[in-house]
């Protein structure tokens, strides 16, 4: 495992080189990242062919950061997808009603304790858990198959994992093999 000293997007391209080399040693042909902008998708495509692997791109859902913005634009949407890019866009798995519910009536409930036990490993090891999850469940990825996900500390990438994902409905089921590399601090 590899150790960045400090979490964030000036880890992008190293956690994105990282990932591609783990997954060629192991023969890992799907590939979960979180991006909202584009830039981690295109860091990624740098490196591999989108025609030979599986690529999904999971965004943040629209209204995230303001009401009705999708962070994602248009343009980038379109050339990722005509690159073979799978995206998904879609309610987070740890921010769904529960998040409504704190927010409205304070206290914490078991999805806001998942993701906090989670981030104990960094937060983009937690995000990883989560979009690989997301994709499970959306059937973007296949069931029982190992997969790299990548995400990240607020934008880029700073975490890579192999992981065998869950649907959500079986979280605990979710098999993480390795951290290819995190953030140490």
């Amino acid at each position: 495992m590899i150790t960045f000293e400090n979490p964030g997007e000036g880890n992008t391209k190293e956690a994105v080189e990282l990932a591609v080399k783990h997954s060629k040693d192991l023969g890992i042909t799907d590939y979960v990242v979180a991006s909202n902008t584009g830039k981690t998708i295109y860091e990624l495509l740098e490196l591999v062919d989108p025609q030979k692997i599986n690529i999904v791109c999971v965004k943040h859902h629209v209204g995230y950061k303001e009401p009705g913005l999708d962070e994602m634009s248009k343009e980038v949407s379109r050339d990722l997808e005509d690159r073979g890019v799978k995206l998904l866009t879609t309610t987070h798995l740890f921010a769904n009603v529960e998040r409504a519910i704190t927010n409205n009536f304070g206290g914490l409930y078991p999805g806001g304790i998942v993701s906090a036990t989670l981030r104990c490993f960094g937060q983009g090891v937690k995000v990883c858990f989560e979009i690989s999850t997301m994709a499970q469940d959306a059937g973007m990825i296949p069931y029982g198959k190992d997969v790299i996900a990548i995400g990240g500390t607020a934008r880029g990438a700073d975490s890579a994992v192999v992981i065998n994902p869950a649907h959500a409905k079986d979280f605990f089921k979710t098999n993480l093999k390795e951290i290819i590399c995190k953030p140490r601090n």
